[in-house]
């Protein structure tokens, strides 16, 4: 499974690195997220469905 954060639609809410931090990091200049590694290992897909699930922004997607 790969993820992706779509800069446009992400406002910095910090929800999605709240929920899988080994995946996401935050902008320290305005708290926007970028994906740490595209590839998602076994052990972390549930943190990042979560991850997904938690955007208000839906600025993440999976791809299988």
């Amino acid at each position: 499974m790969k993820v992706r954060v779509d800069p446009e639609r992400c406002q910095g809410h910090t929800l999605c690195a709240m929920r899988a931090p080994d995946t996401f990091e935050l902008s320290e200049i305005d708290g926007h997220s970028s994906v740490v590694a595209e590839e998602v290992p076994a052990d972390q897909e549930a943190d990042v469905r979560e991850a997904v699930l938690s955007c208000p922004e839906r600025a993440i997607s999976l791809i299988s």
